[in-house]
């Protein structure tokens, strides 16, 4: 899902904005024009994709990068088969704004 615009911010090369899965790292990145601007970490413990941390640098707060990060994990998640722990208060706070994803809460 990388490359839609959130928040105002048009993504793909137009706008700079991306983000994208670091497996190595275990997160997904948020990048505008090619700077790590957030990260949200995770890991896939028995199934279920455990979201303990979203973070956004300072200076690009406000622009919707966390919800275009948490939205590409949810998506990867299910596309992946998998359910998911929003440990972190931001990722379970977009989950509960956007009922399309409950279905993946693990219980």
């Amino acid at each position: 899902m990388s490359g839609e615009g959130i928040g105002g911010i048009p993504g793909g090369a137009n706008g700079g904005v991306t983000v994208v899965e670091n497996k190595e790292r275990g997160r997904y990145e948020a990048r505008v024009n090619g700077a790590l601007a957030g990260v949200l970490a995770y890991s896939v413990q028995d199934g279920v994709a455990v979201m303990p941390h979203t973070m956004v640098e300072p200076q690009f707060e406000g622009r919707g990068l966390g919800a275009l990060m948490a939205e590409t994990a949810l998506d990867d998640a299910r596309a992946r088969g998998l359910k998911v722990a929003p440990r972190c208060w931001f990722v379970a706070a977009f989950i509960e704004k956007n009922p399309e994803y409950q279905d993946l809460v693990a219980l």
